[in-house]
């Protein structure tokens, strides 16, 4: 082996992590994903290492062109055009400790799936006038490490806790003046999930292979309440059940010259199991099925997301400049899971961050990123099952910008 190639495989090792870590943000995915899932600390090669991390983003989603197209549940005289995003953040906590040769775990908590969306006042009112999701995730996942050739081999596995709950307003009645005929939904869960993988790792070229899946999250025990006390109504207990989507991601890294590192991944989420949710009440459970097609007073309202599957696949280059300061840019393209309702078309983003390390054992990263939500038009939509959505409402929206802003620190020992 030459001398510039040991000098390339050695200057792309000793800054992998830094790198990969420093890259982009996460601007804008599919379905209802926020901070999805990241166990990247756990292939810290320090015997404890522990980072935190917040994420702002900024999405500018915007409706125009909305039309009431039911006017047989009463004729919303509003806004033909919205915003439809909210900014948010995104925060993730982790600690990874080396149990004893060969064996790493590592605890973290984070905020995988969310969203905000509040057009207000619209034409639409009576399909949506505030959604919003939030999540807590509590993981532990530990990882087995041995020779294999020139490298060594990963064994990955653990599991997560996962909380989500949220709230959804629209119009029930568009009779009473300045849309104060509304009603909201409060609905919360939890369930339990699962993660496998395989990794194979050769250091001294910073090259790093590694294949996750994470299982779904049953959500059986979804409960909450109906308030239609502003018509006049009462509050009516109400049950669901979901399953948050299942997830692969292949990712590769390596070095490729001297002080130099290329990156990249491909994701698949499995966001087409969520389709319509129904929202049932709670005196009907066990007496009926709950189901898009009950009649009230069975279902009372659904949450329809209507999804297709999420791709994501993103690749980048880093570099490190000397000991204290290293750089990485990525480009990511998301496929959008709307295709005919709903606005999560398909995302291109550009991003990136440096770290800076004035001692060995601490890390700062400071990232941002850039990206256009492409256009398209929701209307209506017919799952598998023959349930409609989007009849209450069609819109049109363009191309709309996203930025995004993150923040890091590290320290191991």
């Amino acid at each position: 082996m030459n001398v510039l190639r040991v000098k390339a495989l050695l200057g792309a090792g000793c800054f992998s992590i830094a790198l990969i870590g420093a890259a982009v943000v996460p601007a804008h995915a599919g379905g209802i994903e926020r901070g999805g899932y990241d166990i990247d600390l756990l292939f810290d090669p320090a015997p404890f290492a522990t980072e935190a991390e917040a994420t702002y983003v900024m999405p500018d989603r915007k409706l125009k062109n909305a039309k009431d197209t039911d006017p047989l549940d009463g004729t919303v005289l509003g806004s033909t055009s919205a915003k439809d995003s909210e900014n948010y953040w995104v925060p993730r906590i982790g600690v990874k400790a080396q149990v004893v040769p060969g064996i790493d775990c590592m605890f973290d908590y984070s905020q995988p799936w969310g969203a905000h969306t509040a057009p207000g006042q619209w034409v639409g009112a009576q399909s949506n006038m505030e959604t919003k999701i939030n999540s807590d995730n509590y993981a532990t996942t530990c990882s087995y490490k041995m020779d294999a050739g020139k490298g060594q081999v990963r064994f990955i596995g653990g599991v997560f806790y996962q909380e989500v709950y949220g709230f959804k307003e629209d119009l029930v009645s568009p009779l009473l003046p300045n849309f104060s005929g509304t009603g909201r939904v409060d609905l919360s869960s939890s369930g339990w999930g699962w993660r496998a993988g395989l990794a194979y790792e050769i250091p001294e070229i910073a090259l790093r292979a590694s294949l996750v899946y994470n299982s779904q999250v049953k959500l059986d025990n979804i409960s909450g309440t109906l308030d239609l006390t502003h018509v006049g109504g009462p509050v009516i207990p109400i049950y669901g059940e979901a399953s948050m989507p299942d997830s692969v991601e292949l990712k590769v890294q390596s070095g490729i010259a001297p002080g130099w590192l290329a990156f990249g991944s491909v994701k698949w989420v499995n966001w087409s199991i969520l389709q319509s949710i129904p929202i049932c009440s709670q005196a009907t459970k066990g007496l009926a099925a709950c189901t898009t097609t009950s009649p009230r007073p069975i279902r009372w309202t659904s949450l329809d997301l209507m999804y297709q599957d999420g791709w994501t696949v993103s690749g980048g280059v880093g570099h490190k400049f000397n000991d204290q300061w290293s750089a990485a840019g990525q480009l990511t393209w998301d496929r959008g899971t709307s295709h005919g309702y709903g606005s999560q078309s398909d995302t291109w983003t550009l991003g990136g961050g440096v770290a800076y390390t004035p001692r060995p054992n601490v890390e700062f990263r400071l990232a941002g990123a850039i990206g256009v939500l492409t256009s398209g038009h929701s209307g209506t939509l017919t799952d598998k099952n023959g349930y409609v959505a989007g009849n209450d409402a069609s819109y049109d929206f363009g191309n709309d910008l996203v930025t995004a802003v993150s923040g890091g620190l590290k320290i191991k020992f």
